[in-house]
C-alpha cells in the first residue's frame, strides 16, 4: 500500500559546532507570535526557512537556503537512511514518563481518492496555499508532518530501539519534551521497513496543511512533465514522521472551544442548551475537565464566570441532520458543532470553519482566564478524542470537525531538511532501493 524511501537529508553542519537546541522551532502552525520574534533574532534558526519573514517570504526562503548551502551551514548527509526519532515526555498531572517512537522517511504523496493515506481533518485554502509556494521556492520539506501505520506485532520497534543508543541529537525542546534523533543505514533494516509499510494504509496525524500542499505541487508537476512522468520523480514525495497505533504512549489531547461573542442573554442560551442537554451548574470551574471525563457527549462549559456540566440527551442524537456516517455522527465534537453551534447559535456547518469569534484553546486552565479577563463570553471544554475513533472516522472516508486532534507531543523543526530536487533526491533512492 504506502511506498516510503529512505532519505538523505540536509542538516547543519557538524562542524561548525553549532547548539542544535538554539536551532530548532516549533511547527508553522503552532510556533506563536512571541516565539517567532525571538527565534528571528537567530540568523541560522531554522523558523527562517519553515516561518520564513518579508513581502515574498518563499523566495526569501529559497534564497537563503542556497546561501547555506554554499556557505556549508547545512550539509547533505552522504547516505541515506531511515531517522529514528524519540520524544520523552509528561503530561500534566503525572509523572509518568512517555516515549513516542517513530521514524522519518519519503512517502509518496497518494491522492486521498487512493485510500493509500487517510486523513480525518478538513484544511484551510489559506494555509494551504501558503504552502504550497513555500515548497515550489525551496524544494524543501523544513518539517515532517505525521503519520501513523498499524502493527500489532512490533516488527521495526527493535531496530528502532538499537539505532537510538547512539544518537545524533538529544535536546529538550519548546514543550519540554526531550527530542532523540539517530539514523539507520544498514541495507537490509531499510528495505525491511519500506516492504513492512508495504502492507500497511497511513492515517495522517497531523500536518494535514503540509501535505495537502506536497500533493498540489505532485499534482501540478506531474501535468507539466505529463509526456515524461514515471512517478518516481522527487516530487511525488513528500518527508513524514510515522508512528505505530498500537504503541502506549501515542497521545491525544483535547482542543477546547472559546468563544468571544454571544449574541444573547446568558440565561436565554441556557435555556437553549436545555432543549438538547442535561444542564448541571457545578461550583469550581477548574473541575470541568474532570466531571466529563470518560463520558460521552458531555461537556464543560464556563459562561461569565459561572461554570456547568452539559450532557447530550441521547434521544436527540438521531436530529443530527448533517451527511455524515454514523462513526463521525457519534462523535463529542459533531455534537457539540451541531447541537450548540449550528442549532442553537445559528452558525451553518462551513461558515464555523472560518467563524473568527471561534478560536481553539489546548490549555484548559487559558480557557477559564480568557472568560475571568473578559475576553471571551464562554469555553466549551472537551474530552480527548481516541485513537480508535480516528482510525474509524479514517476508515469510513469521512473527516471530523476541524481541530478535532492534538497528537501531543508536536515534532520540532530543524533537526533535518528534505529536498525534492532531483539530483538531490535519485541519488538516495537509487543507492539504497
Amino acid at each position: 500500500m504506502a511506498e516510503i524511501l529512505p532519505i538523505r537529508p540536509w542538516r547543519y553542519n557538524d562542524g561548525l559546532h553549532l547548539n542544535i537546541e538554539e536551532l530548532t522551532s516549533p511547527l508553522f502552525d503552532v510556533v506563536s507570535a512571541k516565539q517567532r520574534q525571538h527565534l528571528y533574532q537567530n540568523k541560522l534558526n531554522s523558523i527562517h526557512l519553515s516561518v520564513p519573514q518579508g513581502e515574498q517570504p518563499a523566495l526569501h526562503a529559497a534564497a537563503l537556503l542556497q546561501t547555506w548551502k554554499q556557505e556549508q551551514v547545512l550539509l547533505q548527509d552522504p547516505l541515506p537512511g531511515i531517522y529514528v526519532y524519540y520524544q520523552y515526555f509528561r503530561l500534566p498531572g503525572s509523572s509518568k514518563t512517555y516515549c513516542r517512537k517513530g521514524f522519518i522517511c519519503h512517502i509518496k504523496a497518494y491522492d486521498w481518492s487512493e485510500q493509500v493515506l487517510l486523513r480525518h481533518e478538513s484544511t484551510m485554502p489559506g494555509s494551504v496555499n501558503d504552502r504550497i509556494e513555500l515548497l515550489e521556492q525551496t524544494q524543501l520539506n523544513s518539517s515532517p508532518t505525521h503519520g501513523l501505520y498499524t502493527d500489532p506485532d512490533f516488527i521495526l520497534e527493535p531496530y528502532l530501539d538499537e539505532a537510538i543508543r547512539s544518537p545524533l541529537y538529544e535536546t529538550e525542546d519548546y514543550q519540554g519534551v526531550r527530542d532523540v534523533l539517530a539514523v539507520i543505514h544498514d541495507r537490509n533494516v531499510i528495505k525491511l521497513f519500506v516492504n513492512t509499510l508495504q502492507a500497511r494504509q497511513v492515517l495522517l496525524a497531523d500536518g494535514h496543511h503540509r501535505y495537502a500542499g506536497s500533493l498540489a505541487y505532485r499534482k501540478a508537476m506531474a501535468e507539466q512533465n505529463e509526456a515524461n512522468h514515471t512517478g518516481m520523480e522527487a516530487y511525488n514525495y513528500h518527508l513524514m514522521y510515522l508512528t505505530n497505533t498500537e504503541a502506549d504512549d501515542l497521545r491525544i489531547l483535547p482542543t477546547h472551544r472559546v468563544l468571544q461573542h454571544l449574541d444573547m442573554p446568558d440565561e436565554e442560551f441556557l435555556q437553549k442548551l436545555d432543549t438538547y442537554f442535561t444542564v448541571t451548574p457545578k461550583s469550581d470551574p477548574y473541575e470541568l475537565n474532570e466531571v466529563i471525563t470518560g463520558k460521552p457527549w458531555a461537556f464543560g462549559l464556563y459562561l461569565s464566570g459561572n461554570s456547568y456540566k452539559l450532557r447530550l440527551k441521547p434521544e436527540v442524537l438521531p436530529q443530527i441532520t448533517w451527511d455524515l456516517p454514523q462513526e463521525v455522527k457519534e462523535l463529542d465534537l459533531t455534537v457539540l458543532h451541531f447541537f450548540v453551534f449550528e442549532k442553537i447559535l445559528g452558525i451553518s456547518r462551513e461558515e464555523q470553519r472560518t467563524y473568527e469569534p471561534l478560536t481553539y484553546v489546548r490549555n484548559f486552565t487559558a480557557c477559564i482566564s480568557q472568560v475571568d479577563a473578559g475576553n471571551a463570553r464562554l469555553a466549551l471544554i472537551t474530552n480527548e478524542v481516541t485513537i480508535e475513533q480516528v482510525k474509524r472516522v479514517c476508515y469510513s472516508g469521512a473527516i471530523m470537525p476541524q481541530k478535532s486532534t492534538f497528537f501531543y507531543p508536536k515534532v520540532i523543526s530543524g533537526f533535518l531538511f528534505s529536498s525534492i530536487k532531483e539530483d538531490e533526491f535519485v541519488s538516495a533512492t537509487a543507492a539504497c532501493l
